[in-house]
């Protein structure tokens, strides 16, 4: 199953109260190496841009109003992330904005048996101390000076490599060995299951080779 890691950029902290996804961002990995595809959308929340949140992300009401609507890329974003293994750092923030627009839509909320809470993982790994993504980014040594504003696509591409850090795994790296030559490199490894059976003049043989050159490396 591949994963995809996804963020998302909002009006505000909470559906309930109005707000809206300004942003979504997804990055399509497998086994943590990402594939290429990435579903990118900026929204046309149709409302205002609290100051809080330009302040955290710089998407404005004007520079926003030209954009699709949720609606509009709500297919698209379901078929992306459509049987995948979804992480999101905090997820309920971002799934409770999602299962929000989804619902008005009266199309099916996202499939929580498939999310995993990166933030969750974080928390029994590290316990009483910040977690958010810009500490665990400074915890492990992951660039941050691209992060002048909150990004979700730039947060996805931090959010993997946090994340193979809190699986205690190594950066996975592509394989870009030749298939032809992996081809004949496979062929080598058909070993033969036979069983030698060595003969007691061999073993004593073999015994008193040991004993000779042994005792040579001790001097």
């Amino acid at each position: 199953m591949n994963e995809v890691f996804l963020d998302t950029e909002t009006t505000g902290l909470s559906f309930k109260e109005g707000h809206k996804v300004v942003e979504i961002a997804c990055i399509e990995t497998k086994d943590l190496i990402p594939t290429g595809k990435v579903f990118h959308k900026l929204i046309n929340p149709k409302r205002s841009m609290p100051s809080e949140a330009f302040n955290v992300h710089g998407f404005s009401e004007e520079f926003l109003k030209d954009k699709d609507t949720f609606d509009i890329i709500a297919d698209e974003f379901l078929n992306f992330v459509k049987d995948k293994k979804i992480i999101i750092h905090n997820a309920p923030f971002d799934l409770g904005f999602l299962d929000g627009e989804l619902g008005l839509l009266k199309k099916e909320k996202m499939d929580r048996k498939l999310v995993i809470d990166s933030l969750e993982v974080a928390r029994n790994k590290f316990p009483g101390t910040s977690n958010s993504l810009d500490a665990l980014c400074k915890k492990f040594n992951i660039d941050l000076s691209r992060r002048t504003k909150h990004n979700a696509l730039l947060d996805c591409e931090l959010l993997r490599e946090v994340y193979i850090h809190l699986l205690g795994a190594k950066e996975p790296k592509f394989d870009l060995t030749n298939n032809i030559e992996a081809q004949s490199l496979n062929k080598t490894k058909d070993y033969s299951n036979t069983i030698v059976k060595i003969s007691e003049d061999e073993i004593k043989k073999h015994k008193d080779f040991l004993k000779s050159e042994l005792r040579k490396n001790f001097y």
